[in-house]
């Protein structure tokens, strides 16, 4: 059988190959600045959590004891590999990672682990590492638009779209060509994996999901880089990522305004600790009981307005066991804001199973609206209905919630965002967290990129 390897690039793999940081335009460097920051607040939220340290305790067991990579907030390091896995874990845990609302992805998680892991074995500078995230996020981002809706019913997206993100990110990093970055995306793209069941039962598979896409993108651009082939047509081919795994796929959205539309700029932050399709709908309830006053005691019912992949993923957590799970539980969610004015992560943990949190919890409720589910996944509109205990009706409409491009957060929040993060997390003391936040806004400018952490 002869194997063809001189088929045509695809534009999406050209493009992450050739990246250059100065070929992007400066309002999207700061933006990949700021996402940066927020990262390594979520990553330091995270590092020592049960979940991460199950499998950062296997990464250290599998990898050297010491290398070139950090094992951020441990004190340890590693291949580039094993980093990669461990940080990517710990990324994705606190719930408060970057979200891109059209491809419904958080680019954050599966990105910046891997590149960081390989630009610290390598010795690459700051601005060669941005490139290869900003790379990685237009990428991740598109393949997840790609994919579309029906993907996202069954697949956990930064899971799948997060191997070929990480391949490319890392790819660019290694500096592979067209040929070897598309041979990593079909290497990348037959290790997609990640499934939304674990919800059901609050299991512990999300930190591995990201663990997995960024450890299994960056084995695929170490492969490409030695020669080895891949699917060369992952994407649309008749046993491609399309034909397992979508039933409405868009070829057109690989490309779609590729080196001009720059979807880094588009991904939002998260304001909540918790699933980002909770956001839309609490930060409308906020705004009802601002406007007219209300405490959590004089809301009888609260209706939630949402679109379908709200409720696919939200849906099947009716009574939230873990702290992790309710945060995936509307109501949860609902209440500890009506309660404290934001769901972060110290009120997740402390009141998430208290009874003025599950009694309100129980008179949320969501329904499909039309006009929501016909504008997600670009925009992300939160509707609420309130009933009050003294009988008035009232409605609640964000069409943009704190945290999307629209309503972002300024350098100021992101920086007092990733501290209060850091803090939670407890890997390191305050003044060494403001210390390396400092140092990280600077990151284009570093010569050579070294540990995070001293």
């Amino acid at each position: 059988m002869t194997i063809n390897t001189d088929a045509p690039i695809h534009p999406l793999a050209a493009f992450a190959a050739t990246l250059q940081w100065a070929d992007v335009p400066a309002a999207v460097q700061r933006r990949a600045e700021d996402l940066w920051v927020d990262w390594f607040g979520s990553v330091l939220a995270g590092c020592r959590a049960r979940p991460v340290a199950s499998i950062a305790r296997f990464a250290l067991s599998q990898g050297p004891a010491q290398g070139p990579s950090e094992v951020i907030g441990l004190g340890a390091s590693s291949s580039p590999l094993m980093a990669a896995l461990a940080n990517a874990a710990a990324s994705h845990f606190a719930e408060q990672d970057d979200v891109h609302n059209g491809s419904v992805f958080h680019p954050a998680a599966v990105v910046f682990p891997p590149a960081l892991a390989v630009a610290q074995s390598i010795g690459a500078s700051g601005a060669a590492l941005m490139a290869a995230c900003v790379a990685g996020y237009e990428v991740g981002i598109r393949v997840g638009e790609f994919l579309g809706r029906s993907h996202y019913r069954v697949f956990h997206t930064t899971a799948t779209a997060g191997t070929l993100a990480a391949a490319a990110a890392v790819g660019r990093l290694l500096g592979l060509t067209p040929a070897q970055m598309q041979h990593a995306f079909g290497s990348a793209g037959t290790q997609s994996a990640g499934l939304w069941e674990f919800l059901r039962t609050g299991a512990d598979s999300k930190q591995l999901h990201t663990a997995h896409a960024a450890a299994a993108g960056l084995t695929a651009a170490y492969l490409a880089k030695d020669g080895f082939t891949g699917a060369q047509d992952i994407f649309t081919g008749a046993q491609g990522l399309a034909a397992g795994m979508s039933s409405d796929a868009d070829p057109s959205r690989l490309t779609d305004g590729l080196g001009t539309r720059w979807a880094t700029a588009e991904t939002s932050f998260k304001w909540h600790a918790s699933c980002r399709h909770t956001h839309p709908a609490a930060d409308a309830l906020l705004q009802v009981m601002q406007q007219h006053g209300l405490q959590p005691a004089d809301l009888a019912e609260v209706t939630c307005h949402v679109h379908q992949g709200a409720i696919d993923v939200l849906g099947p957590v009716a009574a939230p066991a873990t702290v992790h799970q309710s945060k995936f539980s509307m109501g949860t969610v609902l209440a500890l804001a009506a309660r404290h004015g934001h769901a972060g992560l110290t009120e997740f943990d402390r009141d998430y199973l208290a009874p003025e949190t599950v009694a309100l919890r129980e008179r949320v409720a969501m329904v499909l609206d039309a006009e929501v589910d016909a504008a997600y996944p670009r925009r992300w509109i939160g509707k609420v209905t309130v009933q009050t205990t003294d009988g008035r009706l009232l409605h609640g409409r964000v069409d943009e919630p704190k945290g999307d491009p629209g309503n972002t957060l300024s350098r100021d929040e992101i920086t007092a965002k990733a501290l209060r993060l850091a803090a939670y997390g407890g890997a390191v003391q305050g003044p060494e967290a403001e210390a390396a936040v400092q140092r990280l806004w600077q990151v284009a400018q570093w010569p050579r990129v070294g540990p995070l952490l001293a």
